[in-house]
């Protein structure tokens, strides 16, 4: 009895100490690298997919989920909308672009007719999201940010909206 206490204990210390590994590299610099990288290839598999939707639009269609019918063309444009705000996550997301830095970039894209469109027609893909992802933020950032565009007096639209406070 006293062998399986003995075996008992070290199997749970062993677990324990795995355990316990496992979660210390999760901060490690090397697991935010892992992170990076693999960000960074969902990034580039997905804007394949996405660069050959643009050049077939037999295959456009397989992403067509609007709520009202759309050329083929503003199908593409579409698509390339999509292609750049993702773009700008993605370098928000492995840290190359800081959230200030990413709204800079959403106000230069929200001066865009087409853009403002594909944000229009795609809102109601955001409500999926779970209000508490980082997706669903940024994107009522994105939202907010073209609520206060249009709501300025302003044609110095550089300077509209507050970028995101870092500091905090």
């Amino acid at each position: 009895m006293a062998t399986q206490s003995t075996g008992a204990r070290r199997i749970v210390s062993a677990v324990k100490e795995t355990f316990t590994a496992a979660l210390d590299s999760v901060n490690t610099p090397g697991s935010r690298r892992r992170k990076r990288d693999a960000l960074t290839e969902q990034h580039r598999l997905s804007f394949d997919l996405l660069c050959k939707a643009m050049d077939d639009p037999a295959l456009a269609e397989v992403l067509n989920t609007y709520e009202s019918q759309i050329s083929p063309e503003k199908q593409r444009q579409f698509l390339f909308a999509n292609a750049l705000y993702v773009n700008n996550l993605h370098f928000y997301r492995i840290g190359a672009l800081s959230q200030s830095e990413l709204y800079g970039h959403l106000r230069v894209m929200c001066q865009n007719k087409v853009f403002r469109e594909y944000w229009e027609a795609t809102r109601h893909h955001r409500k999926s999201l779970p209000a508490e992802s980082e997706e669903f933020a940024l994107g009522r950032m994105t939202d907010d940010l073209i609520q206060e565009l249009d709501d300025a007096d302003t044609d110095e639209w550089w300077v509209v909206g507050d970028p995101p406070d870092e500091s905090a």
